[in-house]
């Protein structure tokens, strides 16, 4: 029998443990820990809540989760709870599946002002995750800025951007709502140090801030390159790049029946934040492409900021005692080993890049190297406890273990909670989500 632990319950997670199933079937036992009670990672709290097709993929992890050889070890957290060094005595492999839940600092001047967020804590606050809701950003001024050119940057902007009405079906969370019914943002500021042909944003996602009911997306025309420089893109940026266009060619007359302007301000390079305990303006240069890179021309100039968020990417979280790569952001590892009997899979080995489908080929990756180490024997003889080891473990120190089936009854509380419309109405602290399970 081969025992697996596996750090982090979101898609790298639970793509791996779908792995594990298909390559030992029977002969082989998974445990997934999760600091939270609740599993799905950023499928949960990541993810936007207007997009509830795409949070749809947790039933396929069900299905890994309720066969018998899986087991959630939620309310756990590695390395207070339980050290690396006791789950590599208890299990095979261990497999860190903890994504990349820190924003990285844009390291700039005035970045610890008030009313500036990562994207990390404001979508965390949005989505009902326990360490963010207690954020409460300021929604009061005019005109909020939202750093970075990549589809979290759009997320915000649209959230920012909707009526209560269009939140309908979403699970949004009520502290959230609240926020936003009272809002008094008019425009949306996405800046981009870069220009068209070098965004991340998908077409599809795009393509929803031409339907918003009350904000209306701007491009400057001169920051568009020629139309014919678009035939050497490929297609997905191509669509992009041709929506970016089609903000640019809005009539001045359709502009004027929208509240909200969400205006795309490209070639502008973060210098330094303004303001006195509060952040009231962003000062940026403007910068050229050169290469594919961004240079600056040394013209500078100030956007008014009554609210920030950057968007610029994340980090993973290091563990003692595990080697991490600072300036990747992520565990040192070759093709997903770190060392004997420590692995990594998903945002924790690649960095932040890539859709919740790319963690599928990266955790069945990872089990085909598992299955290596282990007939070479480069992970010793075997024998280990387990989930038998872990369990006496647990009892020993207390540990209260909340299960997969503990999570149905969360979820079951929180569907029943739902406003009309939304499929849940999410517990946003730890002892609410306890206390559900009965």
């Amino acid at each position: 029998m081969h025992h697996i632990a596996i750090i982090g319950s979101g898609p790298a997670g639970y793509y791996t443990a779908e792995a594990a199933q298909k390559h030992w079937g029977d002969d082989v036992r998974i445990d997934i820990f999760d600091t939270l009670p609740v599993p799905y990672g950023l499928i949960r709290t990541g993810v936007a809540p207007d997009h509830q097709s795409i949070k749809g993929v947790s039933r396929r992890y069900e299905a890994t989760a309720l066969n018998e050889n899986v087991r959630f070890v939620g309310n756990v957290t590695v390395g207070s709870d339980v050290s690396m060094d006791e789950l590599r005595e208890l299990y095979d492999a261990v497999v860190l599946a903890t994504g990349a839940p820190n924003d990285r600092p844009l390291g700039i001047e005035g970045e610890d002002l008030g009313n500036i967020f990562g994207s990390a804590a404001f979508v965390g606050w949005y989505n009902g995750h326990p360490q963010f809701a207690g954020l409460d950003p300021d929604l009061s001024g005019r005109s909020a800025v939202v750093i970075g050119m990549g589809n979290v940057a759009l997320d915000v902007a649209r959230i920012l951007a909707k009526t209560e009405a269009e939140f309908a079906g979403a699970d949004i969370v009520a502290h959230a709502l609240d926020a936003l019914r009272i809002s008094s943002l008019h425009m949306i500021t996405i800046v981009g140090r870069r220009g068209p042909h070098q965004i991340m944003m998908t077409p599809k996602e795009l393509g929803e801030l031409m339907h918003l009911d009350r904000a209306t997306p701007r491009v400057d025309p001169g920051d568009l390159p020629d139309e014919a420089d678009d035939a050497i893109l490929e297609p997905g940026l191509r669509k992009s790049v041709a929506h970016l266009r089609s903000f640019a060619a809005i009539p001045e007359s359709e502009r004027a029946d929208k509240a909200i302007e969400i205006d795309f301000d490209m070639f502008a390079s973060p210098l330094r934040f303004l303001g006195e305990g509060k952040v009231t303006g962003l000062e940026v240069e403007r910068t050229r492409v050169e290469a594919g890179r961004a240079t600056g021309t040394g013209e500078t100039y100030v956007i008014p900021a009554d609210l920030v968020v950057s968007c610029i990417g994340y980090r993973s979280s290091p563990i003692p005692g595990v080697p991490f790569d600072e300036r990747a952001g992520r565990f040192a590892n070759d093709e997903g080993r770190i060392l004997p009997g420590i692995y990594c899979v998903g945002w924790a080995r690649r960095g932040p890049t890539g859709t919740i489908g790319t963690n599928r080929p990266d955790g069945f990756g990872v089990v085909e190297k598992i299955a290596e180490d282990l007939s070479s024997g480069a992970l010793g003889a075997g024998g280990k406890e387990g989930r038998t080891g872990f369990n006496a473990l647990a009892e020993q120190r207390g540990l209260d273990i909340v299960t997969f089936r503990d999570w149905k009854k969360i979820e079951e509380a929180e569907a029943r909670a739902a406003r009309e419309g939304a499929p849940r109405e999410k517990f946003v602290d730890i002892e609410a989500m306890i206390r559900a399970r009965g």
